[in-house]
């Protein structure tokens, strides 16, 4: 798993005026005033000068960090860690997977819910997946037809992991694996530690004791539940200790102090965290991929414990999706996850599980599980603080609204035999849609992975480009002929794809930016380019793009960057294309938006569709 790390080069910095020259094009398309231009080419040409002495401070630190990135602490922590707003739609994302057409629906094959079927199947392939990685066999992940290798330090975060709320910065635990081997379920705001590993043989637990244990659970939270309907009381509070980990993270932090004051919570906390992953039993029915989203993004929150690195939600109509924890680990480490669990479907996980050497049945005790807050008691100081997080909770998730579009028009297919490359494309059809949105372009950011360094992350892929800029001017234009604007998309798609592999080689321009801004010391003065109007509008993000395509999820999403902003996840498949779109339900975006890509995209195979018989298309390296 780990064996080509050892040949990563390190994370590049490239010269001030490499990156001035890089910068420059994606700045002057949103400048609204030529006063805006000047003052933005003063700044640039003062740069040099100004920056100088940060240079070669950055060039320093890359000689200190020869075993790491010179990006990878300041990223982490001033990215993610140091962050103070709720981690649940600001920070986490999700994956709706595709359906498992194995599960059983007549009572005369099984006994038990899909819901259980399909949970159960999917813990026994993240079992699976949880060997591969924590014993190293999972084969290294590569890029490319000369399979390129990438980093893999992110999948250390992937099991038996958790963020830690701290006051100011959190902190990130990991748990040795070979010690603990449960994962925890939530059912009904309640936590329950599960075996997943068998301790003697070191396999995954079988399918069918996984499905008695699950079973055990859901009865017990049920019989609870009732309880607590009848008995409202400091008890039934317990259910509630997810809100806490949806708010502020210092308030999340100080609320966890309280926490731990509580007799035994320490020692919950740890079996809470230390968990493999969490299975989250959930008791509504999604039926639309709008529905899932918004139910693996943020659901009901008491159901939730939002640290955990990976959180697998599964409805009772036994549709299922992930929740991922973003500050140490991207989404593409996180596909192979996926892969491996739809591609596990359930009739092939009892098949493999019953024929393996792990427990399969037998009777059972209930002590073979535990309810990990069950026997706490809770202080009316934590209750009064569960109360104020579960109603923030409710306002945050109730401003933001989430469409998806599944486009079924065309898709790569249609593209690449088209002659351009399916990401440019779709690009450019959001930045005609996101134009009319905004009736102007506005800072789009595509996440570029650059995890052929080592301890590499993502860059950022600049959208917008004078080329990004004529063609959305151009698919405006009624006096233009199909001709012109088929010239104009090439340009742009031409323009996109030479950024985004700049990017993805370390050779973009923001993280050097920010390196740069970082070793400005106290007393010295910030360059006059980082005060630029037109500099800072260029990396505010009012889109942030990211494109994750992979058969095995149906959608996916995250949220906004900024308020006045918009989330948009996009998958290019073969013959239909998808979006997701998060936005503040106060402007009303996501179905306008959603709108606007459709009529985009059909405008764009109408145009060209006239000229595929004239030879001037060009042809996809893609």
């Amino acid at each position: 798993m780990y064996s080509n790390q050892s040949e990563l080069p390190n994370l590049p910095i490239t010269s001030i005026e490499d990156t001035l020259k890089r910068f420059l094009p994606t700045a002057m398309p949103l400048a609204e005033s030529k006063d805006e231009m000047e003052s933005l080419q003063r700044a640039i040409d003062k740069f040099p000068n100004q920056a100088s002495m940060l240079q070669k401070r950055l060039l320093e630190r890359v000689d200190q960090s020869e075993n790491s990135s010179w990006l990878q602490h300041w990223w982490n922590t001033l990215g993610y860690l140091q962050v103070r707003d709720s981690v649940v739609i600001n920070v986490s994302y999700y994956f709706n997977f595709q359906d498992d057409k194995t599960l059983r629906t007549d009572n005369s094959t099984s006994n038990n819910p899909v819901q259980i079927q399909r949970a159960a199947s999917i813990l026994y392939a993240c079992g699976q997946y949880r060997n591969l990685v924590t014993s190293g066999r999972l084969q290294p992940d590569t890029i490319g037809r000369n399979k390129t290798p990438l980093c893999m330090t992110a999948y250390k975060y992937m099991f038996h992991a958790c963020r830690i709320p701290r006051l100011e910065q959190d902190s990130y635990r990991i748990y040795d694996p070979h010690v603990y081997k449960h994962a925890v379920v939530a059912c009904r705001g309640r936590f329950f530690k599960i075996p997943l590993i068998d301790n003697v043989t070191g396999e995954v637990i079988s399918v069918s004791t996984l499905e008695s244990h699950l079973n055990l659970i859901m009865e017990f939270a049920d019989s609870a539940s009732s309880k607590n309907n009848d008995n409202e009381s400091a008890a039934a509070a317990v259910t509630e200790l997810g809100y806490l980990t949806g708010d502020n993270r210092d308030v999340w932090a100080n609320a966890r102090t309280a926490l731990l004051d509580c007799t035994g919570m320490s020692e919950a906390m740890e079996v809470l965290e230390s968990g493999c992953v969490m299975l989250n039993l959930d008791l509504t029915n999604p039926v639309s991929k709008t529905e899932c989203g918004r139910q693996y993004l943020y659901g009901n929150g008491y159901n939730r414990w939002f640290d955990k690195s990976v959180q697998l939600v599964v409805c009772p109509n036994g549709k299922a999706g992930l929740v991922g924890e973003h500050s140490m680990m991207d989404g593409m480490p996180m596909i192979g996850l996926a892969n491996h669990i739809v591609n596990t479907s359930y009739e092939q996980a009892r098949n493999e599980s019953s024929s393996s050497s792990s427990p399969s049945g037998g009777q059972l005790e209930e002590s073979t599980i535990s309810d990990i807050f069950g026997d706490i008691t809770l202080s009316p100081q934590i209750l009064d603080m569960i109360e104020t997080s579960k109603q923030s909770y409710y306002e945050w998730t109730g401003k933001h609204g989430i469409d998806v579009q599944s486009f079924q028009g065309y898709g790569s297919n249609f593209i690449k035999t088209s002659g351009f490359s399916p990401d440019a494309y779709v690009q450019m059809a959001m930045q005609v849609a996101t134009s009319h949105l905004f009736e102007k372009q506005v800072g789009t950011y595509e996440a570029t992975q650059t995890r052929v360094f080592l301890h590499g992350r993502t860059e950022t892929t600049r959208t917008v480009s004078p080329a990004s800029a004529e063609f959305v001017k151009g698919m405006n234009d009624n006096t233009l002929s199909p001709d012109d604007k088929i010239n104009l998309l090439s340009k742009a798609c031409a323009s996109h794809s030479q950024y985004i592999g700049n990017a993805s080689k370390g050779l973009g321009v923001d993280r050097h930016f920010l390196g740069l801004s970082m070793l400005v010391q106290d007393g010295e003065h910030m360059p006059d380019l980082y005060s630029d109007p037109v500099f800072i509008r260029s990396k505010r993000w009012r889109v942030s793009t990211s494109n994750l395509t992979n058969p095995t999820i149906n959608t996916w999403g995250y949220g906004e960057v900024v308020p006045d902003g918009v989330g948009l996840s996009y998958a290019v498949h073969k013959d239909h294309l998808m979006f997701g779109i998060t936005a503040l339900k106060e402007h009303g975006w996501t179905e306008r938006l959603s709108q606007y890509l459709e009529d985009t995209l059909c405008e764009m195979r109408v145009l060209v569709e006239s000229n595929k018989h004239n030879g001037m298309l060009p042809r996809s390296k893609l």
